[in-house]
């Protein structure tokens, strides 16, 4: 229902209240005008909506701030406050909780919407598409601000004050990176709405050429970087808290952040094919449509409570408002489609299967079936609820693996002979001269992983594959430099090109870290009596000490282990709000070629004289965190112009004067 303003009861709750409420009449506005400016073709209208997001901004922005300050200020006349805060919850604690909680989460992802809908009316060209752009924005702006300022507005009044507030879920404040994850994660949502809208608007004007594909491209590349950071430093989370040594469990809310990742990394290999051939030009539309439309099947997954998982909330109003605004964006996306269908042709024929569009169409089925088989396995125990009426249902990491790894090693493989395969179509000559020392260093990898005591065919698969990528790139490296008469006039001239291959480079490297310590984890568990060593997965473990260490907010037990001479601290959290309820903080000493992962999950509180820990030993896991550097850094090359580099290179050379 409506949360209506008190003034007397909460000052901050009337003033961000009013500033949703503002910001949702200048956004109801600013659709209308853009919608007006469209039809009539008039830029003075389209210009009035285009400063309507600069108020609609400002005014997100101060309710955003309001709570902000109410967090920080412990201001308990705030109902979310005071049902998320507490007095003894540290600054960084006080500051997550801003998206730590349901109507929370929801107003930063309308304040980051606000921001990109801003950045995009400074810098959105004047032509046809300008309104109706802004217009596929307002009406995502129309939505989550409704929200914010309707049924879940963070600035409802307590019933009844109170002296301290509840406190935080202490999942979340048992690691710093609830502080980057979620806000990674909604960059990367939020920033999916801007190809949506320009989609929007080429369908609307049918002006459905290359120009939109091309002007999309950046803000899906930064859209698609964030994606990936948010999803790997989510699983960074929950292997250094969740205490049970792994990453990825295949959780219905990791599986939302996935589905638009493996859509939009579909579509930013297809827009190169329309870009360079003219085709796939419906592909492109329904890959950014179905991309966008993820994001908030996500955001209702994790809202609405129909799903068990440690990253959802508690199930709220909200969840049928999400699911409408869902059947809304893919009923008009379809309508569009269907309407525009004669300007969604190719230009040229389909591509043939021996060509670099070939290869790439390949790809592109393989990150849809991706895609759809993780959506079943996510939505399948919702359906059996629904169907049956019983809530036992569940899908287990079997079930994903069975697909996820073939398809993976199909992606890989595609990877690497694609750039090497000419437009148009290659003969069989051309195709066995690209692939022989492909599959020479793939065998060669193979054998010596073989050689090394390598067995599972997976992961053998993996190394060959990587290898074979690898030297892929190294091929069409050396065949550029040669051509621009050295590397790094090459480098200067085509960043996007080579930011790409180093993507592609971090890529593997994340892979060979997800094959070998998914596949080679060695995982014990013994009782420690205090300076009496135990040996455990060919290591020797030794008790030091324990202690007790308290802190504003909760204690800590910590237990001092030596593992083979090394010092590990291994500690068990509580927090004032979790009672009893111990939270683990395991200690990693992370190394190139693996990590030992130390879990306390039992002690003596009394005497202090023993302690259970589970041991983890997990070879190259820090490969995953390093290979996920190398693909954003890689993706942030590509932004990079070939002016600004070529014309950076004089500046570098410049001989030294006095």
């Amino acid at each position: 229902m409506l949360n209506l303003i008190s003034f007397s009861s909460s000052a901050s709750g009337a003033l961000g209240q009013l500033s949703l409420l503002g910001a949702l009449l200048f956004s109801v506005a600013g659709l209308l005008l853009a919608l007006l400016g469209g039809a009539r073709r008039d830029p003075r209208v389209t210009e009035a909506a285009r400063r309507a997001t600069w108020a609609v901004f400002a005014l997100v922005s101060l309710g955003t701030l309001v709570l902000l300050a109410a967090l920080l200020r412990d201001d308990f006349t705030v109902r979310f406050v005071a049902e998320h805060s507490m007095r003894a919850s540290p600054t960084w604690v006080k500051v997550t909780g801003l998206w730590g909680a349901l109507e929370g989460s929801i107003l930063l992802w309308a304040w980051l919407l606000a921001g990109y809908a801003f950045i995009l009316s400074v810098t959105l060209r004047r032509d046809a598409l300008r309104p109706w752009a802004l217009a596929a924005m307002f009406a995502s702006l129309v939505f989550f601000v409704g929200v914010c300022a309707t049924v879940a507005s963070p600035f409802t009044p307590v019933a009844t004050l109170v002296a301290d507030g509840r406190g935080p879920n202490p999942a979340l404040q048992n690691h710093w990176m609830m502080a980057v994850h979620p806000v990674l994660l909604y960059l990367g949502f939020v920033g999916l709405s801007v190809p949506f809208a320009y989609a929007v608007a080429a369908l609307v004007t049918g002006r459905l050429s290359d120009h939109w594909v091309v002007v999309t491209r950046r803000w899906t590349l930064v859209a698609w970087a964030f994606l990936t950071a948010a999803i790997v430093a989510g699983g960074w989370w929950s292997y250094e808290t969740l205490g049970w040594g792994g990453y990825w469990a295949w959780d219905p809310v990791e599986n939302a952040s996935f589905i638009p990742w493996l859509l939009t990394t579909a579509f930013l290999h297809s827009i190169q094919i329309q870009e360079r051939r003219g085709l796939m030009r419906s592909w492109n539309v329904w890959l950014i449509v179905l991309a966008y439309a993820s994001t908030v099947l996500g955001t209702f997954l994790n809202r609405s409570g129909i799903v068990q998982s440690v990253h959802a909330f508690a199930g709220g109003p909200v969840g049928p408002v999400f699911l409408g605004f869902l059947a809304f964006l893919l009923l008009a996306g379809t309508l569009l489609a269907a309407w525009r269908a004669p300007h969604l042709r190719d230009d040229n024929d389909p591509p043939a299967a021996l060509s670099r569009e070939g290869a790439f169409l390949a790809g592109n089925w393989l990150f849809v079936v991706f895609a759809v088989m993780v959506l079943v396995g996510t939505l399948f125990p919702t359906i059996v609820e629904a169907v049956q009426g019983r809530r036992d249902a569940s899908v287990g990491p079997a079930f994903y693996n069975a697909f996820a790894i073939p398809l993976g090693l199909g992606l890989l493989l595609l990877m690497g002979v694609g750039p090497l395969l000419p437009w148009r179509r290659a003969d069989g000559q051309g195709l066995w001269r690209a692939l022989r020392p492909l599959l020479i260093a793939g065998a060669g990898a193979a054998l010596l992983a073989l050689a090394l005591g390598v067995r599972h065919p997976g992961v053998l698969a993996t190394v060959a594959l990587s290898a074979y990528n690898l030297l892929g790139l190294g091929l069409l490296t050396a065949r550029a430099a040669r051509q621009a008469g050295g590397l790094g006039r090459t480098l200067r001239a085509q960043p996007r090109r080579y930011g790409a291959y180093l993507s592609h480079a971090g890529l593997i490297v994340l892979a060979l870290g997800l094959a070998f310590s998914g596949t080679y984890r060695r995982d014990a568990q013994v009782t420690l009596n205090l300076n009496r060593p135990a040996h455990l997965l060919n290591e020797d473990l030794t008790l030091t000490d324990l202690d007790t260490v308290t802190r504003p907010d909760g204690k800590s037990v910590v237990a001092r282990v030596l593992i083979d001479g090394r010092p590990f601290g291994a500690r068990l959290n509580t927090y004032i709000q979790g009672g009893d309820t111990p939270f683990p903080s395991p200690a990693v000493r992370y190394g190139l070629t693996g990590d030992t992962y130390l879990v306390l999950t039992n002690v003596d509180v009394q005497k202090g004289q023993w302690a259970s820990v589970r041991l983890i030993e997990s070879p190259l896991v820090s490969w995953i965190w390093w290979g996920t550097l190398l693909v954003c850094v890689g993706a942030a090359f590509t932004l990079v112009s070939p002016r600004r580099a070529a014309q950076a290179a004089p500046v570098r050379l410049a001989p030294a004067t006095d």
